[in-house]
C-alpha cells in the first residue's frame, strides 16, 4: 500500500516511518528540508522524500497523485507565532485542497483530546484543524490523544527535569488537574493499525491510557520509577506567568512553549470511552509502564526522535537547515585552530559525543555561565542536551546549537548557534589528511555584534584552545 506521511521529521512521524516500512508499505514523506532525514533511509527502496511546505501552496505541485492513505501529523506546539492557529488552519486547508485532487481514500489525523468546555488555544486550534480536514472526497479518521509519554516526548522530558532536579517543589495549583496520559507505543499502534480500516472511516476516537491521574501524581509516580523521594506542595496563588517562568527556568523548555503548556495544563484532558481498543486490539499500558519503557530506550541510547527535533529557538533557521550549510566568509570573525590527530577513530568519537552530559571538554564552567546568560535573556541555554550520547543527525538539538551537517564518513560536523546573539554563529569540526580543523565563525549584526565578538574573544581563546586539545588527546 502507498502511504503519504506529513510531519515526517516530527516526534511521531520519525517513529511511525520504521513501523510502516516493516509492514511492507511504500512511503512518500513530505518534509520542508530534505537534508534533515533523507540520508537516514538511503538504503531503503520503498521510501521517497519530497520537499513541500503546506503553508506555501506553490510547493504542492510536486505532490504525487497516486497513493491510498495519508497521515496528517503537522502540529505547531512550539511555534512562536502569535497567529499560529491561522497558520495551522492554512496548512490544513492547503493539504485538504491538494489531496482532493489525488486518489487518496483515507486521511489519518493525530490530534489532542478536546472534551473540556474550556480549551486552550492550541487544543482549540487542533479541533478546528479536524473540521478543516473533513472532506467528501476522502474519509477522515481522527485520533485524539492524551498526553503522550515516551523517551524524548515533551511531557516526559519536562517531568523528568522537574523530578530529577527538585527534591522539594512548590508548584502551581494546576498540578491538581486531571489527565489521562498514553504511552507513545500505544499511539503508534493505533495509527499503524488504522491504515485502510473502513470501520474507522469518518470517525473520531479519543485514545488514552487506563488511568486518570493528576499532574502531581504523574510527578510522584515518575519519581517512584526512578527510585527518588519527592515532596510537592501546590501553591494556589501562583499566576500563569509565574508558572511559565517556573517551568522555563527548571526544565529544558522555552518560555513560549512553557506558556503554551501552562495554558493547556489547567484543562482536564479526559477521554471519552469507545470500542476503539477492541476494534484495533490495543491494550494501552499504564503511565508507570510507559515511563519504564522510556528509560529502557534511554539506557540503550536508542531514542529515535525528540520533541526538540522540530524546535527552532532562534527563529532564524525556520527548519531549513540546508540554507546554513555553507558557512559565510565575508564580513565574519573567525577563531581557527588545528591540531595533528593521533587517533582518528577516537577523535571522531569525541566530536560526535560533544555536549549534553559529556560537556564541551574544557572550560565547562564558562559554557555553563554562557548557557545561564542565554537562558536569562529567553534563549535555550544548555538545558536541551542531546537526543543520543553517541549519535548525531542533521537537525538534532545539541545544547544551544543545532546540527546542520553530521557525516562520520567525511569526518565533518557543523553546528549552528540557536542562542541569543547579535548575529549568527557556526562551529565546525573536520578532519582532513590527519589534521583536525576547528573553526568558530561569527557574522555580526551591526555594532552590537562587533562589540560582542571583541568582548568574548579572550574567552574564546581559552575555551576553544583547551577544547581542541582535549578532543585530540587519547
Amino acid at each position: 500500500m502507498k502511504i503519504l506521511i506529513t510531519g515526517a521529521t516530527g516526534y511521531i512521524g520519525k517513529r511511525l516511518i520504521p513501523i510502516l516500512l516493516n509492514e511492507g508499505h511504500d512511503l512518500i514523506c513530505t518534509v520542508r528540508d530534505i537534508a534533515r532525514i533523507e540520508h537516514l533511509y538511503s538504503t531503503k527502496e520503498n521510501i521517497t522524500f519530497i520537499e513541500i511546505d503546506f503553508l506555501k501552496a506553490d510547493t504542492l505541485n510536486s505532490l504525487p497523485q497516486e497513493f491510498d492513505v495519508a497521515f496528517y501529523l503537522i502540529h505547531s506546539m512550539s511555534n512562536s507565532a502569535k497567529e499560529f492557529h491561522i497558520l495551522e488552519e492554512k496548512c490544513a486547508f492547503n493539504f485538504k485542497r491538494a489531496l482532493e485532487k489525488t486518489s487518496v481514500k483515507q486521511v489519518i489525523y493525530l490530534s489532542g483530546i478536546t472534551n473540556d468546555t474550556k480549551l486552550s488555544k492550541h487544543l482549540l486550534s487542533r479541533k478546528n484543524v479536524e473540521n478543516t480536514l473533513r472532506s467528501k472526497k476522502y474519509a477522515l479518521t481522527t485520533f485524539k490523544a492524551g498526553i503522550i509519554v515516551g523517551s524524548g516526548s515533551s511531557s516526559f522530558e519536562i517531568i523528568r527535569d522537574l523530578v530529577e532536579k527538585l527534591p522539594f517543589m512548590i508548584a502551581p495549583k494546576w498540578l491538581n488537574t486531571k489527565t489521562q496520559p498514553i504511552g507513545v507505543r500505544d499511539v503508534l499502534a493505533y495509527l499503524s493499525k488504522a491504515v485502510s480500516n473502513p470501520t474507522l472511516y469518518n470517525k473520531s476516537y479519543d485514545i488514552f491510557g487506563p488511568e486518570i491521574v493528576t499532574y502531581k501524581e504523574m510527578l510522584l509516580q515518575f519519581a517512584e520509577v526512578r527510585g527518588l523521594k519527592r515532596t510537592i506542595v501546590t501553591f494556589p496563588v501562583m499566576t500563569p506567568k509565574l508558572s511559565s517562568y517556573w517551568l522555563y527556568f527548571v526544565t529544558s523548555t522555552s518560555y513560549k512553549l512553557a506558556t503554551s503548556l501552562v495554558n493547556s495544563m489547567g484543562i482536564e484532558i479526559i477521554g471519552e470511552k469507545s470500542h476503539i481498543n477492541s476494534i484495533l486490539k490495543v491494550d494501552p499500558m499504564s503511565y508507570k509502564k510507559a515511563v519504564q519503557l522510556a528509560f529502557i530506550k534511554i539506557e540503550q541510547n536508542s531514542i529515535i526522535s525528540s520533541w526538540k527535533d522540530s524546535y527552532i529557538s532562534s527563529g532564524n533557521l525556520k527548519d531549513y537547515i540546508h540554507k546554513f550549510i555553507n558557512v559565510p566568509t565575508y564580513g565574519c570573525f573567525k577563531d581557527f585552530k588545528q591540531r595533528k590527530v593521533i587517533n582518528s577513530e577516537k577523535t571522531i568519537n569525541k566530536i560526535w559525543a560533544i555536549g549534553g552530559d559529556n560537556g564541551w571538554y574544557y572550560g565547562t564552567f564558562l559554557w555553563k555561565i554562557r548557557g545561564f546568560i542565554d537562558q536569562f535573556y529567553g534563549g535555550t541555554g544548555l538545558r536541551r542536551g542531546r537526543r543520543s550520547k553517541t549519535e548525531l543527525l542533521n537537525g538534532d538539538a545539541l545544547d544551544f546549537w543545532r546540527v546542520i551537517y553530521a557525516n562520520r564518513n567525511q569526518q565533518k560536523l557543523l553546528l549552528y548557534a540557536e542562542m541569543k546573539l547579535p548575529g549568527e554563529a557556526w562551529l565546525e569540526f573536520k578532519i582532513e589528511n590527519g589534521i583536525l580543523y576547528q573553526t568558530a565563525t561569527f557574522r555580526p549584526k551591526g555594532v552590537a555584534g562587533r562589540l560582542y565578538w571583541y568582548l568574548v574573544t579572550p574567552f574564546h581563546w581559552f575555551v576553544f584552545n583547551g577544547m581542541i586539545n582535549k578532543i585530540i588527546k587519547i
